[in-house]
């Protein structure tokens, strides 16, 4: 066979198939890593079916990873990253007879993993010295390192590690000290830590860490706010909220002063609530805030005025609302309001006449007497409005004007229907009974109930009864005779008796005449002669 032309368009086409051997780094060129994360090196092949890979530092330190060969590619793994992985790495890879190749790349290593971190110490009361301690941990380079500490926008201190030979990781610290002065508390003091390291890439280059100056201060400025306000309506909510400057934030107690001056111990809460004040929540409030830190103590106090109507709070009977007639009575009345209420005691009644009256919380009743039961009332008002409440006296007496009715009489007829009825007064009611005299002298109960009727009245129904009546106080009683009613048997009786009578009657009659004419004469003469008279007519 010939040779062929080099120009055949065969010839070109195998050429083209069969590629060609080439290797590359991933990634290539410069790595910037950061300390104590993880890189991985990727060494790949094309053109090569069973490549041999070797890995090397360029100046044969040790490799600080782990290597893995997958046929065609080989990686070599650092997990963590250290400083000890700071160089230049060689990959080699062989083929056969198509020779090897070498590439290398640099692995740049930082560290600055976090944010700084503020100690600000001590905690002092307002006034006295402050420290201010700022630490980047675990940085590298620190030759590199910038620090500010600012309070606010105000620049209070600048460092910077130029010249820092550190060849690991470490964590740098920068102090300040200063007095801060009242203004100063509660602003923010600000580390700012930079690693401006030229020839990296890498983020962030700069981290920021602040904290509020907190110094121990306080209390002071205590004051109570009322809401709705410190004079308010009976039933209203009413809500105390006492505000103080302190650090660290107090205690807080509400106390409130009592009638007997004695201290009524509240709630530990800056906020005090009534939901629905009474005329008893009137009065005086504190407020009292201790820093157990500064062992300081602050008192803030506020009065408050419950107003409205009055509101009965006792009406009672002493000593007792049933009571025996004699004993010594007094009627009591409470009533709360604000301003404080007129109160008025009196027999309650519907008549103009109220007595016993009392214009006072007490009405006395000396020696009571049954005519003083019955319903009281008390009055208390004031210019809100008024209030009243009754109660009932019962007072409790033996039986009295005990008395006895007879119908049709005491003198009755044999035959007749006669009617006796008993009645009394007393509390409890009397129970009453009738008795009636014996021959003997004694009495014998004969009925229980106060009418007693006797009815077709014989002879010896006649005679004396006697009414009773009783309960637990006493007893009383009352009598009353039957006896017949006199009459003629014979009307012939009678005629002597009118003769008699028609005789003195026919001499009464001139006799009275005279006696008139007489009295008249003397009316007019000044005197008069019977005599004289006489003889005139003569």
């Amino acid at each position: 066979m010939g040779n062929r032309d080099v120009t055949d368009p065969q010839v070109h086409w195998r050429a083209a198939a069969v590629k060609a051997f080439e290797m590359e780094i991933i990634p290539a060129n410069k790595i910037v890593a950061q300390i104590g994360e993880t890189l991985v090196l990727t060494c790949n092949t094309t053109g090569c079916a069973s490549p041999s890979f070797s890995w090397r530092t360029q100046m044969d330190n040790p490799l600080g990873g782990t290597v893995n060969n997958h046929g065609t590619y080989s990686t070599l793994t650092m997990n963590p990253v250290s400083v000890v992985n700071s160089h230049d790495y060689l990959c080699t890879v062989f083929c056969d007879k198509k020779g090897k190749k070498e590439k290398s790349v640099k692995v740049e290593l930082y560290s600055f993993p976090s944010d700084p971190i503020i100690e600000i110490s001590p905690s002092s009361v307002a006034g006295g010295t402050v420290t201010v301690i700022c630490k980047i941990p675990d940085v590298y380079p620190s030759e590199h390192l910038e620090l500010i500490l600012k309070k606010e926008e105000h620049v209070l201190h600048e460092k910077h590690f130029y010249g820092d030979d550190s060849t690991n990781t470490e964590t740098k610290t920068v102090t300040y000290s200063f007095i801060p002065m009242a203004e100063d508390i509660g602003k923010e003091i600000t580390c700012v830590a930079k690693l401006p390291v030229p020839y990296m890439d890498f983020k962030p280059k700069e981290r920021v860490s602040s904290q509020k100056l907190n110094a121990n201060f306080g209390p002071q400025n205590t004051i109570i706010t009322a809401s709705p306000g410190n004079s308010l309506m009976e039933g209203d909510s009413l809500k105390l909220t006492c505000a103080t400057e302190s650090n660290p934030p107090p205690q807080i107690v509400w106390r409130k002063h009592l009638a007997d001056e004695s201290i009524q111990h509240l709630i530990k809460n800056n906020v005090l609530s009534i939901p629905h004040a009474r005329f008893s929540d009137s009065g005086l409030y504190i407020c009292e805030v201790i820093n157990l830190v500064t062992n300081r103590t602050e008192t803030a106090t506020v009065d408050i005025v419950i107003q409205g109507a009055p509101v009965i709070t006792e009406l009672s009977i002493e000593p007792s609302t049933t009571v025996q007639e004699g004993e010594n009575v007094s009627i009591q009345c409470s009533a709360e309001s604000n301003p404080p209420p007129k109160i008025i005691l009196r027999r309650k009644s519907d008549s103009a006449d109220m007595e016993p009256f009392s214009a006072g919380s007490i009405l006395l009743l000396p020696s009571v007497m049954f005519l003083n039961g019955g319903g009281y009332e008390c009055v208390a008002e004031n210019k809100f409005g008024n209030s009243k409440s009754e109660i009932t006296l019962n007072v409790e007496y033996g039986p009295k004007n005990t008395m006895i009715s007879v119908i049709p009489a005491t003198a009755v007829k044999e035959g007749e229907t006669v009617v006796m009825k008993c009645t009394s007064s007393g509390n409890p009611s009397p129970v009453i009974s009738w008795k009636k005299k014996k021959a003997t002298g004694e009495f014998e109960k004969i009925f229980k109930n106060a009418t007693l009727t006797i009815q077709n009245l014989k002879s010896q129904d006649l005679g004396l009864y006697e009414c009773e009546a009783y309960n637990q106080l006493g007893k009383e009683e009352k009598a009353v005779k039957l006896f017949v009613q006199a009459r003629l048997e014979n009307p012939d009786q009678m005629l002597p008796l009118i003769i008699a009578f028609s005789s003195v009657a026919a001499v009464a009659v001139p006799v009275v005449a005279i006696l008139i004419y007489v009295s008249r004469k003397a009316k007019i003469n000044g005197s008069y002669s019977l005599v004289k008279a006489l003889r005139l007519k003569v």
